[in-house]
């Protein structure tokens, strides 16, 4: 992917407070409702999905030709599963555009377990336009992703810890709190 096109990475630090208050007032309902633990990655995802609706260009693929580039209408999103350290799978959400969180957690959830257990089909892994790789579950502060060819970018969820930081209340006065913050590349 490398030799193919060139990478540059771009990284920055997200306070996910708001995140985590919405996920504690909901978590336990949600893992009762849906068997699965409500994670940070569907809310990236979705953070993802509606960027892309602002950056278009963003959705997008290299054509057959270097200077074609294939900007796709519908969010196909890759998400990259760890085959327990033998490689990694990079299974499909297709027209996550049209999923909310929920839908997409359950999708994401689906698709990691399928994933692992060797039961993906090839529309399982075809077609994506936009990858994210979540390492956060090892508490990685950096990960520099590798684009997954013939896409043009891959973002990267590194892990969430508590951390303090600058919070500026409505008048504009600052003072220190602890957040839940993390890196997204």
């Amino acid at each position: 992917s490398k030799a193919t096109s060139p990478h540059v990475y771009v990284s920055t630090q997200v306070d996910y407070e708001a995140v985590e208050r919405a996920r504690g007032a909901v978590k336990e309902q949600f893992k009762a409702e849906e068997g699965i633990a409500l994670t940070y990655l569907p809310f990236v995802a979705r953070a993802l999905v509606d960027a892309l609706a602002e950056y278009p260009l963003v959705n997008a693929s290299m054509g057959e030709h270097p200077d074609q580039l294939v900007v796709h209408g519908s969010v196909h999103l890759g998400i990259a599963v760890d085959l327990d350290h033998e490689g990694l799978i990079v299974p499909v959400v297709h027209d996550a555009q049209d999923q909310r969180l929920r839908a997409l957690a359950r999708h994401v959830a689906d698709l990691g377990t399928r994933s692992r257990n060797k039961g993906l089909t090839a529309d399982d892994i075809t077609g994506g336009t936009v990858t994210i790789t979540n390492v956060g579950g090892t508490g990685s502060l950096l990960l520099l992703p590798i684009i997954n060819q013939p896409q043009v970018m891959v973002l990267s969820t590194d892990g969430v810890r508590r951390a303090p930081v600058v919070v500026t209340d409505p008048t504009g006065a600052e003072s220190i709190a602890i957040h839940s913050v993390g890196n997204l590349t």
